[in-house]
């Protein structure tokens, strides 16, 4: 029995007038988030006018707060002033756009002086019109609707229509297993959509091979070779469907599009053809995503450990030849997927090292092959003759690699533990929710190669 947090998202399907509100509370959490962003700005303009001219200490104006509480307390004493239309909207959303900016800002600052890993960001930028629209409930009357499971609950805008049954999560509510802490509606594609942040015990089983640790080798021509001989197919749902992406783009090139140097406004038939593109993509990452979700609860609820690679996705990218094939595989995202839920589970999650030559070492005997190339899908050791597809091969390295972590931890791989978030927090969200990336370091190649000398144990007998 765990408690965690988890999202329940339901597709909306409101009326004319609720579509209205949804629209406003969501240009209302807009024009918080740049009514506070143009404070700041203008706070840290005049302190560098006057620095320009040689003031400094006190004699510089004093800073604006950025904190989500200083913002919403100067928010309510001038929003009469600035917003006197303000009452049309729920509270929720203006606390929404600045608990964003506060973020943002706190994120920015972070990364400058040092605290927050990865590569440097930038300062905050205005919202436009055409920017997504969201925004954020935490107080008043929101939830599952009373009379049926067909209906949820929003503050100021009322009950709405789901496309879908809510019964999933209505009878975790109903059994006093769940508690709904907060809502964000969205509109993506088309698609008003409701999420709710849900404080959930969860009692996952438990896995029915709790004593085999499995390798997972990701890859572009299968999506996955388990270490147990499984290949799982990679569907290329994006590829499929460049047929059709292709005839909508063309169609697109064909109508008049918006044109900011002369101020040109599209036609309304370029805008039908752009929400069929945006839908059909929606389609090809919804497919994407329905297969890795089920990729990864098969394995957290059948193995007891699973081992994986830290792969440099952003750098696989950068290869014109597959940047396209690596984005549609999604391995960033199977990664993420496996290691929460088998937080969950309570099944071990081993990351190992990104330099750990899990394709060139022999599964047999150990031996490393100083080169190996990417043409060569067949693993041949030179020492032992061992002939062996070369995805499978990495991948009982890798499941080989977790008993060597557990007697040793300095082998090349770390361990997530279940009882945790198996990333470290290192930037904070509106939503209070802290996701962290992988550590980025500045350094070549050449120091990773030192370190890795260091730290990994051989695996050569």
């Amino acid at each position: 029995m765990r408690t965690v947090l988890q999202a329940y998202r339901f597709v909306l399907d409101p009326n004319p007038g609720q579509e209205s509100a949804l629209r406003s509370h969501c240009g209302a959490q807009r024009f918080a988030f740049n009514w506070g962003l143009g404070r700041i700005k203008a706070n840290r303009d005049q302190r560098k006018a006057e620095a320009s001219y040689g003031l400094g200490g006190d004699e510089l104006t004093p800073y604006v707060s950025w904190s989500a509480y200083s913002l919403r307390k100067d928010w309510n004493q001038a929003k009469d002033a600035v917003a006197p239309w303000w009452q049309e909207n729920s509270k929720e959303a203006y606390s929404s756009g600045l608990a964003n900016l506060a973020a943002a800002l706190k994120n920015w600052g972070d990364s400058n002086t040092g605290r927050r890993k990865g590569s440097k960001l930038g300062f905050p930028k205005f919202k436009g019109r055409r920017a997504g629209l969201s925004c954020r409930f935490t107080t008043g009357s929101f939830g599952l609707a009373d009379h049926d499971r067909r209906h949820v609950k929003l503050p100021r805008i009322g009950v709405v229509r789901t496309h879908e049954s809510t019964r999933k999560l209505a009878r975790h509510v109903e059994c006093g297993r769940a508690r709904i802490r907060s809502a964000t509606v969205s509109y993506r594609a088309g698609r008003w959509c409701v999420s709710f942040s849900v404080e959930i015990t969860r009692d996952d089983p438990a896995p029915s091979q709790p004593d085999v640790t499995v390798g997972v080798d990701l890859g572009i021509k299968s999506l996955a070779v388990l270490s147990t001989g499984e290949v799982i197919a990679n569907p290329k749902h994006l590829e499929v469907a460049q047929r059709e992406l292709r005839r909508l783009q063309r169609q697109a090139s064909r109508r008049q599009g918006p044109n900011r140097r002369t101020r040109q406004k599209p036609s309304n038939r370029w805008r039908n053809t752009q929400a069929r593109i945006a839908k059909l993509h929606t389609k090809v990452a919804n497919a994407r995503r329905d297969g890795l979700h089920k990729l990864s609860t098969r394995l957290v609820r059948t193995f007891g450990a699973i081992v994986l690679e830290d792969l440099n996705v952003a750098g696989m990218t950068r290869n014109r030849r597959l940047a396209g094939q690596v984005a549609g595989v999604g391995m960033a995202e199977l990664r993420r997927q496996v290691e929460y839920k088998a937080s969950w589970a309570g099944v071990g999650v081993h990351v190992a090292d990104r330099w750990y030559p899990s394709s060139k070492s022999c599964s047999d005997c150990g031996v490393v092959k100083a080169k190996l190339r990417l043409p060569d899908r067949v693993f041949t050791c030179s020492s032992c003759g061992m002939s062996l597809d070369r995805d499978l091969n990495a991948a009982r390295n890798l499941a080989k690699l977790a008993e060597a972590t557990t007697s040793s931890p300095s082998c090349g791989a770390t361990v997530n533990e279940p009882d945790g978030n198996p990333h470290k927090p290192c930037n904070t969200r509106a939503a209070g929710i802290a996701t962290g990336r992988p550590a980025l370091n500045s350094a070549g190649q050449r120091r990773h190669r030192k370190v890795l000398a260091h730290n990994t144990c051989p695996h050569t007998s």
